[in-house]
C-alpha cells in the first residue's frame, strides 16, 4: 500500500481508500477517495504544504490538488500557527477568517473561535447558520440580532464590509421584534408594527423599549382574539416586573386596530 493510504470498507462491501498523515504528533485525516494512486496524491501534497514553509497560505489554497478546500485550510493553520482546528479557520493577529469558500471569507474576534471551532457554518438562500443541538441558528443571533433582521434597517456593518462579524463593526438599529427606528428632521422616534394579513400600525414612541411593549401587547390581544399565530415576544431586561406591567397598562393601542381584533369575536 503506498505512503498515507489505507483501505475501508464500506457497507455493501465496496472498498475504498482514506488517506491521513502525521504532523507534530497529531494524526490527520485527509479523505476518502476512489483510487489508492488518488489517496496517496492527497498524502503527498499534504506532506509537501506541511514541510515547506516556503510555500504560502494562498499559494496553497491556490494550488491544492486532490486536497478539499477545507483541509487545506486546516492543515495550513495547522502548520503556521501551531493550532489544529476542524473547521476552515485560519488565525490572523487578534481576529480569525472563516473560509466558507476560495471567496467567501468571514472574520470573526478571537473571542469567538471557541465556538467556530466546533460549530460548522452553512449558508442557504443566503442566510449564515450553524447547527447546535438538532437547531439551526441565524450566526447573526450571537450579536441580539433577530432572526428576520435586514441589513440597513435593523443592523450594519459600520466599514461596511458584509464578510467583518467582529463586534466592533456590527452595529445594531432596532433590537426589538415588531419595531423600526425612524428619523426625520434630525429626530429620532419608533414605529411599532404587527402584521396580520398585512401590517397594522401601532403607534410611534419616544423610546424603542416602548414600541417593543406595544407590539408585546399587541400580539397578547391577538391571542385573546383567537389568532392562533407564533409571535416573538420581547424582553426588555433593564424594567423589573412592576414597571413592566405599569408600561404595559398604561400603552392605549389605535382604535383601528382593536376594532379589526373586535371583528374576530
Amino acid at each position: 500500500m503506498l505512503p498515507g493510504v489505507y483501505t475501508a470498507t464500506k457497507k455493501d462491501g465496496t472498498i475504498y481508500y482514506r488517506s491521513s498523515i502525521t504532523y507534530q504528533n497529531k494524526h490527520i485525516s485527509l479523505g476518502s477517495y476512489a483510487s489508492e494512486d488518488t489517496a496517496n496524491q492527497a498524502y503527498q501534497k499534504a506532506d509537501a504544504l506541511l514541510r515547506d514553509p516556503s510555500v504560502s497560505f494562498e499559494h496553497a489554497l491556490a494550488h491544492r490538488g486532490v486536497l478539499s478546500f477545507d483541509k487545506t485550510v486546516t492543515l495550513m493553520n495547522f502548520r503556521d500557527n501551531g493550532v489544529y482546528i476542524k473547521t476552515p479557520i485560519y488565525l490572523r493577529r487578534n481576529y480569525f477568517e472563516y473560509f466558507l469558500s476560495p471567496t467567501l471569507i468571514l472574520k470573526f474576534d478571537i473571542d469567538d473561535l471557541f465556538y467556530y471551532s466546533s460549530h460548522r457554518i452553512q449558508k442557504r438562500g443566503g442566510h449564515l447558520f450553524v447547527s447546535d443541538y438538532g437547531m439551526q441558528y441565524n450566526i447573526l443571533s450571537r450579536y441580539g440580532i433577530k432572526s428576520h433582521g435586514v441589513p440597513g434597517k435593523d443592523f450594519r456593518f459600520v466599514n461596511e464590509d458584509f464578510s467583518d462579524y467582529r463586534y466592533s463593526n456590527i452595529m445594531i438599529i432596532n433590537p426589538y421584534a415588531g419595531v423600526n427606528m425612524l428619523q426625520a428632521g434630525g429626530k429620532i422616534s419608533y414605529q411599532a408594527k404587527i402584521h396580520i394579513n398585512g401590517y397594522f400600525s401601532l403607534g410611534t414612541y419616544e423610546s424603542d423599549y416602548l414600541a417593543a411593549i406595544a407590539y408585546n401587547k399587541a400580539c397578547d390581544l391577538a391571542k385573546d382574539a383567537g389568532i392562533h399565530r407564533e409571535f416573538p415576544v420581547n424582553y426588555i431586561d433593564f424594567l423589573s416586573p412592576s414597571q413592566y406591567a405599569e408600561l404595559y397598562a398604561d400603552l392605549v393601542l389605535p382604535e383601528k386596530y382593536l376594532t379589526y381584533l373586535a371583528s374576530f369575536s
